[in-house]
C-alpha cells in the first residue's frame, strides 16, 4: 500500500504491449509523472535486464502496470497478458504491484502528440511511455479524488 501522507513514494509505471512496453516514473508529492523510455518486447517479453536497470536507477516503492480492459470493462487476451507481466515483475523484483485501468491512454497519448506537434507521425515519439505517464497521472488523480492511496485494481 502506498501512503502519500507518510512519506514521498516513487512509482514506476508500465504500459504493457506485445512489441513495446512504455515506462514512466512519478512520485506522490507532486502527483506528476515523466515518460522514460519505450522498451522493446518480443511477444510481450521484455529484456528483463533493462527493467532491472530502471528499478536500480529509480528505486521505486511500487510498480504500476496498465491493465488493458475493453471499453465495456471486460477482459481480453491482452488483459491476461498484462496480468502475467505484472506477476512476473513481482516475482523477479519483489516490489509491490498494482494494476490500473488504462483504457484510452494510447489514444490520449496520440492526441497529445498531434496537439503538440501537429504531426501524426507517431514513430518519432515514445507513444507507449507517454501512455505510461498518462496511466500513472490518472492513478494519482484517482487516488487523490478518492482520498486514499490504494485504489488501483489489485493484481
Amino acid at each position: 500500500m502506498v501512503d502519500s501522507d507518510r512519506r514521498p513514494t516513487t512509482i514506476l509505471c508500465f504500459d504493457f504491449g506485445s512489441k513495446s512496453i512504455g515506462t514512466a516514473i512519478g512520485q506522490s508529492i507532486t502527483q506528476t509523472a515523466t515518460p522514460l523510455q519505450d522498451l522493446k518486447a518480443k511477444d510481450g517479453i521484455p529484456n528483463w535486464d533493462e527493467i532491472k536497470q530502471l528499478i536500480a536507477e529509480w528505486q521505486p516503492d511500487l510498480l504500476l502496470v496498465g491493465l488493458p480492459l475493453n471499453m465495456d470493462g471486460s477482459e481480453s487476451e491482452m488483459t491476461q497478458r498484462a496480468r502475467k507481466f505484472a506477476n512476473r515483475l513481482h516475482g523477479r523484483f519483489g516490489l509491490p504491484i498494482e494494476l490500473a485501468d488504462e483504457r484510452l491512454s494510447s489514444f490520449e497519448a496520440k492526441g497529445e502528440i498531434i496537439q503538440q506537434t501537429g504531426s501524426r507521425d507517431f514513430k518519432q515519439h515514445h507513444i507507449d511511455s507517454l501512455a505510461a505517464q498518462i496511466i500513472l497521472e490518472g492513478w494519482f488523480q484517482q487516488n487523490h479524488d478518492n482520498d486514499t492511496a490504494n485504489r488501483g485494481i489489485s493484481a
